[in-house]
């Protein structure tokens, strides 16, 4: 999910979910963290943790 160009769409129609720029910003930069916990048709939750110097 966090690779660059996934989506959820056909081949060639999506652009992405932006999710890997998310995770290159959230994680790798500011080394916090970036889960997802997902219920198949109730919905997903994004926990974004960034440590403070």
């Amino acid at each position: 999910m966090f690779d660059h160009l996934f989506t959820t769409k056909p081949v060639g129609k999506g652009t992405g979910l932006g999710l890997s720029i998310a995770y290159k910003i959230i994680v790798q930069k500011h080394k916090g963290t970036l889960e997802v916990n997902s219920v198949l048709g109730k919905g997903s939750e994004f926990i974004i943790t960034i440590p403070l110097y």
